[in-house]
């Protein structure tokens, strides 16, 4: 059990760090070219289109739990149909993004104070890269199927080839071609492409033989759509309590100033480090738990769990160890501003609660998104979030910066708490007995 824990957690691990390279790769190609207002401009566009694919995450996540259930129970043919499916909606959701990509684009700007500049330039790159909806899109129904079909390497194998066509097209159109941000952003547009191509080509040459089990007749059945849009609503809206934590997060430090903003951003890295090495081992959970759910084999998933919280809980101290030791020295190769890595100081014991705190959060997520038990997911984010709100607003006030760090943290503890809770208590009066807590 541990070796296929690791044989899906580990390439998820290094696709989850490869993805923050796209973005990377474009600012430090325009930062080469001379003005800040690209690097303005790709920043501001690269945080539009974070936003927009972050809320239709869940055609990744709802497509990774209901093919592991399928598998598990060795129905090819609904494997197949929900392939296609999850792949059908992305497409007709990005051409809903390409059909409102103006209005879209105005009403970011509404809300974003940038220079005429940055917004000149930031716009061009959203009206290229508003192009690769139908792709990135799509790659989320093979990314989650994939996972589903246990099998985390292709999305592995297709982020190193997305980064590797992206630093080639985008140097040839800049430094080549003599382009500018357009150049950056048709580079974007290709290595977006070029992935799904790659998803596609991986598809036909290792699962080519589903074809056979293609239906079309039952692709968009009723009772398959309302299955497929309960569970994917749910995480939709589970999406947006997330973002709304985050966004509120950042918004609220900038408002205490530069220094703090800073601080926050800085310290943020540290969680988002550990997020990438626990989103690893969720998909792991995803596949597995989905997997063993479909096969109705009790055994399998109370040890799956088991040694996924192992894992956790050792990965979590590790962290916790590794931050302390190091976690200034790292905050120094991000910046050399002394004032804010002295401020950071007064925070950073929070960030040292994150990983024994919020690793189960992550695991759960995994967990739950096997089982599709995604309303139930839905109702322990609605009650974090809520408490997260709730906190700072109760305690800003005497405590300052230190209320927000309190009440993020408070937040990851009851999201894997509450799922804990509903696993053990709410799971079992569904019919599904073989889902009894293993704890």
């Amino acid at each position: 059990m541990n070796k296929k824990i690791l044989q899906l957690a580990i390439p998820s691990i290094i696709s989850n760090i490869t993805v923050p390279l796209l973005g990377l790769i474009d600012v430090a190609i325009v930062g080469h070219l001379g003005a800040a207002s690209y690097i303005g401009a790709i920043a501001v566009g690269g945080m539009l289109f974070n936003i927009i694919y972050w809320i239709f995450g869940f055609l990744r996540m709802g497509t990774s739990g209901m093919t592991s259930q399928a598998y598990g129970k060795r129905d090819l043919t609904e494997v197949t149909r929900i392939l296609f499916r999850s792949v059908g909606v992305g497409f007709l959701i990005s051409f809903g993004l390409l059909i409102l990509q103006y209005p879209i684009l105005k009403a970011a700007f509404t809300l974003i104070d940038a220079t005429v500049e940055v917004k000149r330039w930031a716009s061009l790159y959203f009206t290229i890269c508003i192009w690769g909806a139908p792709a990135v899109l799509g790659l989320y129904g093979f990314a989650g199927w994939f996972i589903g079909m246990q099998n985390s390497r292709f999305p592995m194998f297709i982020a190193i080839t997305q980064n590797i066509v992206n630093i080639v097209a985008s140097l040839c159109f800049v430094f080549v071609l003599g382009m500018k941000v357009e150049g950056v952003a048709l580079g974007t547009l290709i290595a977006q492409y070029a992935g799904l191509f790659m998803a596609f080509a991986l598809w036909l040459k290792y699962y080519g033989r589903l074809k056979a089990y293609i239906d079309w007749n039952g692709l968009w059945g009723g009772e398959a759509m309302r299955r497929f849009f309960s569970v994917n609503s749910d995480i939709f809206f589970r999406t947006l309590c997330l973002v709304a934590v985050t966004t509120f997060f950042t918004s609220t430090g900038a408002r205490q100033g530069d220094v703090i903003l800073a601080v926050n951003t800085l310290l943020m890295q540290l969680f988002t480090l550990f997020s990438y090495i626990m989103d690893g081992f969720a998909y792991a959970g995803e596949a597995l738990a989905g997997r063993f759910i479909g096969a109705k084999n009790d055994v399998g998933l109370r040890k799956c769990v088991r040694l996924l919280f192992l894992w956790g809980i050792g990965l979590s101290l590790s962290f916790t160890i590794l931050y302390a030791l190091g976690g200034k020295g790292f905050l120094g190769l991000l910046t050399n501003d002394t004032s804010v890595i002295e401020a950071s100081g007064d925070y950073f014991y929070w960030v040292l609660a994150i990983p024994l705190c919020g690793f189960s959060a992550f695991l759960w997520d995994g967990i739950f998104i096997g089982a599709t038990a995604t309303r139930q997911m839905l109702y322990s984010m609605l009650v974090a979030s809520g408490t997260f709100f709730i906190m700072y607003y109760l305690f800003y006030r005497s405590m300052g910066n230190h209320a927000l760090w309190m009440a993020f943290l408070t937040y990851l503890t009851l999201r894997g708490g509450m799922q804990w809770y509903l696993w053990r208590r709410q799971m079992t009066g569904t019919g599904l007995g073989f889902l009894r807590c293993p704890f």
